[in-house]
């Protein structure tokens, strides 16, 4: 099971590489260089974000009940990986929505200084790390209710991010759309992300199963 894991990361790397990051590109006016993107380095801080989660996610084996009977990782690996998921899709929500009321002019309204951006994005992550925490610290099923939650979540998201795209681009803004397609960018990416763990999680579930039923009594 661990080889898939690593062939769906490696599947997902060229996906969010390859097809992602361009197509955010290309809707944002429709023209303009692909390759542009990867020259700046602040596109590949949610690029590490979603490959490593995506890495970590699959890999996880969570003990929740704090017995080391084997060597496993903490909940609170599971949960700021999660946390930092659900603070890119909830800041890309909130901005997305912020551009399409405000325009142009929604930075400059409320995030005068490119800072204040992460500092915000910081802070969702930690009441989202909280959250998540909070209610799944005596769950025995992490990693299931983890994708659960971002595949929900990334829906919404999108339910946010494509009208305002449109409303910005009817609008014929300058700055807006890039924010609005990268709310987009986002909410896929961290939908075909959530599919990566829950395929495992499934093909793992039938396995265990065929195993307990060879050890069954005839």
């Amino acid at each position: 099971m661990r080889k898939w894991g690593i062939v769906i990361t490696i599947a997902y790397i060229l996906i969010v590489l390859g097809l992602l990051v361009p197509g955010a590109t290309l809707i944002v006016k429709g023209q303009g260089s692909v390759l542009a993107p990867y020259k700046e380095w602040v596109i590949w801080i949610p690029i590490a974000i979603v490959v490593i989660g995506q890495a970590l996610l699959l890999f996880l084996s969570v003990d929740s009940s704090w017995r080391r009977l084997k060597p496993r990782s903490h909940i609170l690996v599971s949960c700021f990986v999660t946390g930092a998921f659900l603070a890119l899709l909830t800041g890309a929500a909130i901005f997305s929505l912020g551009v399409g009321i405000w325009g142009d002019h929604f930075g400059d309204r409320f995030f005068d200084e490119g800072a204040s951006v992460f500092l915000f994005w910081g802070a969702l992550w930690v009441v989202w790390l909280v959250v998540f925490y909070l209610y799944f610290r005596n769950s025995t099923d992490v990693i299931t209710r983890a994708t659960s939650w971002l595949l929900k979540g990334s829906v919404l998201e999108l339910l946010i991010a494509v009208p305002s795209h449109v409303i910005v681009r009817r609008r014929d803004d300058c700055s807006a759309p890039v924010v609005t397609s990268f709310g987009i960018a986002t909410g896929i990416a961290i939908m075909l992300l959530s599919f990566g763990p829950a395929v495992l999680l499934l093909y793992k579930k039938r396995l265990d199963e065929y195993a307990n039923r060879a050890s069954a009594p005839k």
